[in-house]
């Protein structure tokens, strides 16, 4: 694609307004405004430390109820992380501890020459790393930790290492030089941590009155480097917007007395409700189309809605439609939670992030955050007492005690809001999420009509995650294309246009067909389809069925759009891939079949199919809870039907190339690990079918 055509596209399909908020943006960058604008900025923010009040944002929980909580188990793993600290490693992303390095050895730049001259990031962090693992430490997300440990002990060792690691990171980073100071999202984030732990460390021995007034400058110095670049943040409409506003409304409510004070509280607040407002569907879906971006979205909310507790003011604080939009999200992120093990679907876009880590539970556990939304937004506990609490005590909340039972949990808590893609089996404990989006944004995967299938807390059909965006080839962002989702590609082509390593045009709109349901409870059915294909003359039309019996039904075609585009790329090549996890695996047969019976009433040949013959593959999977078995059926014929297992980018079953990207789930940002890329190909004439049954433990015969 040229690049005329590629800016065409992207004014159409994101608008001009965000191609012109960018371009704005690059026009400062390239003429040098923007470096001065912000030195500017920093001009006018410095005072004396001396003439400023902090002001304390959280009432801070008991010490009993916290210990309480988290009992012995808790309080080992919280100090635990907090001794590695002390020792210099930090865990990234959830990951194992990695040394705690925030210098540089080469002389530092202007946080311009970083944005005009990306090569010089390469440079500073070495060629083959990714920018985001010398970003994420210098968030201060490792400082929260510190924090909970001196609260819960009153240790002076975690005050000390706190503040020795802050100055040597302002003695090394001074404001507005090197690569920690290029994205004004990570400096809001960073900024949001140190007001967190200023708090807590404020009356500690080893918090002098000049170590305070350093991190007082500080939080100046960072809230007077995001206005100059609100362009960017409003052009990529997402979660920088969001946590840019709060980093604006932290700062002037913690420090009331900066001449500056005012400014970046009224900024603050009008962005961020504009953004709660514009970037949260009346379904509650976030912009991003990612779980864990819609997470952070509701960190982001839950800590300025705490702000707004703090220091209550007529003028400031969220709109009705932002909690209206709040509550929704709230709702639709306990839709996509598996009750079993606290996890969602591992959707879209993954960078790791969780800024409010003030939690034990793993970096996949979602309750923490659906806990603390719930009881700000919806007014209730929508879940038991457990470990998950942690963060709604130090938020603050005035919700009710919890009164249902868990057994309630799932038929209860979330089933008004549960989306007709959002299938469950109560019977066998299994539900299953197709993607159906509408994009009113740039999309971040091409994932259309993907399917997660969970059962007792195991995800056994997954979505393989991200794991990095900024490696070599293959690496980079390589995990975002329809050909590792559990879905269909055609003559090997993506769903969308990839113009750029987080762009995608043409956006493949899905379209919700039907949502039916058996009278007698024995069936649920939703029926979907995506225009991502009709570039080739076809449409791809996916039905998943719930079966009371434990058995997930998953029926695909492929058939005609537009003839003339049809015979011009005719014959058609169809791929289906399920990604499951790396448990022992047999083929147990591959074989001509009996023409694949219809046990569900419906006239739509396309979707449900009878051929005088079929090719069948069955699949054992050995999972720790007993043998899931899975059936795929063709209406091709041998000769024209291939089959591969990848495990790891290695061809373990059939015959062809592979690509290195295959049978890999990353969990989180930077993190890799064996999957099973179960793979079918079908060539011919149209349509294609397949269908897929998955027989969950008690149902094999």
């Amino acid at each position: 694609m040229s690049r005329i055509a590629t800016i065409y596209k992207a004014c159409k399909e994101l608008g001009p307004q965000q191609v012109g908020l960018y371009a704005w943006y690059q026009f400062g960058l390239q003429s040098g405004y923007l470096n001065r604008a912000t030195a500017s900025a920093l001009r006018k923010a410095q005072t004396h430390p001396e003439n400023q009040t902090f002001y304390p944002l959280l009432d801070l929980p008991g010490q009993d109820k916290l210990i309480s909580l988290l009992g012995e188990t808790g309080m080992a793993a919280i100090f635990n992380e907090a001794d590695q600290i002390t020792a210099g490693n930090v865990r990234l992303f959830g990951l194992q501890a990695m040394p705690l390095d925030l210098s540089f050895q080469e002389p530092l730049q202007p946080w311009t020459k970083y944005e005009v001259h990306p090569e010089l990031l390469k440079e500073i962090s070495g060629q083959d790393s990714d920018i985001k693992y010398l970003w994420e430490p210098a968030r201060f997300g490792w400082a929260l930790t510190l924090a909970r440990a001196y609260y819960l002990s009153g240790n002076e060792r975690y005050p000390k290492a706190f503040w020795e690691i802050s100055e040597r990171f302002i003695e090394n980073n001074p404001p507005y030089q090197g690569p920690f100071w290029t994205s004004a999202q990570e400096v809001a984030l960073r900024m949001i941590a140190i007001v967190f732990c200023l708090q807590i460390f404020w009356n500690a021995f080893e918090s002098t009155p000049a170590r305070k007034g350093m991190l007082l400058e500080a939080v100046s110095a960072h809230a007077a480097r995001i206005p100059a670049t609100v362009a960017y943040a409003r052009a990529q409409k997402n979660n920088h917007l969001l946590s840019e506003a709060a980093g604006l409304i932290t700062a002037g409510t913690a420090l009331p007395d900066h001449p500056q004070a005012d400014k970046w509280k009224n900024l603050g607040w009008r962005l961020i409700n504009t953004g709660f407002e514009d970037q949260i569907g009346d379904d509650g879906s976030y912009i991003q189309h990612s779980t864990n971006y819609h997470r952070l979205m509701l960190q982001v909310a839950l800590w300025v809605k705490r702000i707004s507790k703090a220091a209550p003011d007529p003028g400031y604080g969220l709109s009705q439609e932002s909690l209206r939009k709040l509550g929704l999200a709230t709702r639709w992120l306990g839709t996509m939670l598996d009750q079993e093990s606290g996890k969602a679907p591992n959707l879209g876009p993954n960078d790791g992030a969780y800024i409010l880590p003030l939690t034990v539970c793993p970096f996949e556990d979602y309750r923490p955050v659906l806990q603390a939304a719930c009881c700000n937004f919806l007014g209730e506990h929508a879940l038991p007492p457990g470990m998950w609490d942690e963060l709604d005590l130090w938020i603050g909340n005035n919700a009710p005690v919890y009164k249902q039972t868990r057994a309630d949990l799932s038929g209860v808590a979330f089933s008004s809001a549960r989306p007709p893609h959002v299938l469950q089996i109560p019977s066998h404990d299994s539900w299953a999420y197709m993607r159906v989006a509408q994009f009113n944004a740039r999309p971040g995967h091409s994932d259309q009509l993907h399917v997660d299938i969970w059962w007792q807390g195991l995800n056994i059909a997954q979505d393989a995650g991200t794991y990095l965006y900024n490696a070599l080839p293959p690496w980079d962002n390589a995990l975002s294309s329809a050909d590792v989702h559990n879905t269909l590609t055609v003559n090997n082509c993506d769903q969308m246009n990839r113009a750029g390593r987080f762009l995608y045009l043409d956006w493949a709109q899905s379209h919700l067909l039907k949502h039916e349901r058996d009278r007698t409870g024995k069936w649920e059915r939703v029926t979907a389809q995506h225009v991502g294909y009709n570039r080739l003359g076809v449409t791809h039309r996916r039905a998943l069925t719930a079966q009371n019996d434990g058995t997930w039904r998953v029926e695909d075609t492929v058939f005609s759009s537009d003839h003339s585009l049809e015979k011009k790329n005719s014959p058609f090549t169809v791929e289906l891939q399920w990604l499951l996890p790396d448990w022992p695996w047999e083929v147990v047969d591959f074989e001509h079949s009996q023409p694949l019976e219809n046990n569900i009433n419906n006239s739509d040949s396309n979707i449900y199919w009878d051929s005088p013959g079929t090719e069948k593959l069955s699949l054992n999977l050995l999972s720790p809870e007993g043998r899931i078995v899975l059936n795929i059926f063709s209406n091709g014929d041998s000769s024209s039907l291939g089959v591969q297992i990848v495990r790891a980018g290695e061809l373990v079953y059939g015959s062809g190339e592979v690509s290195p990207v295959w049978g890999w789930i990353s969990p989180t940002y930077g993190s890799k690990i064996p999957g099973l890329s179960l793979r079918l190909k079908q060539t011919g004439e149209l349509p294609v079918n397949f269908t897929s049954l998955w027989i969950l433990p008690g149902q094999e015969d």
